[in-house]
């Protein structure tokens, strides 16, 4: 079991620190614009039946699975591995645990740089009455400058590094429970603004009126990748901040709290930026500048726009931020455990990270027609940023997850999960099992498989 000084000082501070770690730019910026492009209503309907399908007896393997190594990924998998008498192979979950969110880290940490800009920009009022051509020559710019983008990439990182260090409890937990609670309360205000000044029939109407002529299989795959990683499946926060999780809480209670919270701030920021959006008049579906461009405009141009765009760009950073520390933790927490003082070890990764992750930030800039992997057919089109991004979103989360999948349904003793878990009763115990061991590793396959192929 962790140490007291790696434990969470309350189930509040856990659930804190776990939604936040799922509730990031997949819920603000990847969520609305995916539904948007997929159909609205339709695509939504077999994203909750998958988040209940698929990604709530997962959340429930993997915390119970983080509880009982008791320890960082590496250590939580050699320990349970050794307890089963299974193979080391297992332990591959470990690795990939550590090394995939660090690497992710890379290249998210550019992209949430991006809001710390835009909060920036919209406190001096840039947005008020700006105009599409405006707008997208605000992002061009942004992306075109090495030096904007470095500074706050590097702020960005910076602050992440000092919050891990800091500790589970004085750092992570102390940031989470100010962050959570405040995020909800702005995707509120937003969600309100939008049904007041923008138009909540359409929103609504486009949401949830579903349309499954709109459905293809790549919506069906689209949909699965985004539940399963929205939620931080595979990702080792759960291993990771399961382990930090006292034995007297039941697991079902706080894994349906984070599959609500995650799936209701997806829906809620969807409503926020579709009211506003469809007011404007502007393309539901555009992309991921739906964020960087047209919220803008949007918000611009609108009532009181100058406080509500730096409210909503104040809300992807508290999104973004409380993802980026569940995403460094689990490698700190391993050197940790390997006798190095965390302070240290978060300074060395941290920086480790920001200088690889420049190559991605010069991406768009510097080394944008960079492309060192062209010779391999799946990298042929990719510079850096593409490189990271595709290796960590297609190949090593999903792979996680799937490996995961298979452990917790085939290999692990079912009855140490269900002690773990807390599952009492015997049909739901079932149901758990057999989703765990036939639905989950068939829907992870086919993300992965559909990953690499797409």
């Amino acid at each position: 079991m962790a140490s007291p000084t790696k434990t969470w000082s309350s189930r509040f501070a856990f659930l804190c620190a776990v939604v936040g770690a799922s509730i990031g730019l997949g819920n603000l910026w990847r969520f609305p614009y995916v539904a948007g492009e997929n159909g609205g209503g339709a695509f939504i309907i077999v994203y909750l039946v998958i988040i209940l399908l698929l990604c709530v007896p997962l959340i429930m393997a993997e915390l119970a699975m983080g509880r009982r190594g008791g320890k960082s990924p590496v250590v939580t998998m050699i320990n349970l591995c050794r307890e089963g008498g299974h193979s080391g192979f297992w332990k591959t979950i470990g690795w990939l645990s550590v090394i995939s969110p660090v690497a992710g880290l890379c290249f998210y940490a550019v992209v949430a740089g991006w809001s710390l800009d835009y909060v920036f920009l919209a406190l001096r009022g840039e947005f008020v009455s700006i105009t599409p051509d405006n707008a997208q020559r605000q992002f061009t710019d942004l992306l075109g400058s090495p030096g904007r983008l470095t500074l706050w990439y590097t702020l960005y990182i910076a602050s992440t590094v000092w919050v891990i260090g800091l500790g589970v409890r004085r750092g992570i937990e102390a940031v989470t429970t100010f962050m959570l609670p405040t995020l909800f309360v702005m995707i509120i205000i937003l969600v309100v603004y939008g049904h007041i000044e923008g138009a909540p029939a359409r929103a609504w109407q486009f949401m949830f009126n579903p349309d499954f002529s709109s459905l293809t299989w790549r919506s069906l795959l689209m949909a699965l990748g985004q539940a399963l990683f929205s939620i931080t499946v595979g990702t080792g926060a759960l291993l990771t901040y399961g382990a930090y999780l006292s034995r007297d809480i039941s697991l079902p209670g706080p894994t349906w709290i984070i599959a609500i919270s995650d799936t209701l701030a997806a829906l809620l920021c969807g409503l926020a930026v579709f009211t506003i959006v469809f007011a404007s008049g502007l393309d539901p579906t555009g992309g991921p500048g739906l964020m960087f461009v047209t919220l803008p405009i949007a918000l611009g141009g609108m009532p009181a726009g100058h406080f509500f765009s730096l409210v909503f760009f104040i809300l992807v950073f508290f999104a973004a931020f409380t993802s980026s520390l569940a995403m460094l933790e689990p490698f700190v927490s391993y050197m940790e455990d390997k006798g190095h003082k965390r302070f240290t070890m978060s300074v060395i990764t941290g920086s480790a990270i920001w200088l690889i992750g420049l190559s991605a930030a010069f991406s768009f800039n510097l080394i944008k027609e960079f492309k060192p992997l062209s010779f391999i057919p799946l990298y042929r089109d990719k510079n850096m940023f593409h490189i990271i991004e595709f290796s960590v979103s297609n190949v090593m989360l999903p792979l996680t997850a799937f490996l995961i999948s298979l452990f917790a349904g085939w290999v692990i003793s079912s009855d140490l999960l269900r002690n773990e878990m807390g599952i009492r009763n015997d049909r739901a115990f079932r149901i758990w099992r057999l989703l765990t061991r036939y639905f989950a590793p068939i829907g992870v396959g086919s993300v992965l498989v559909f990953g690499l192929i797409s």
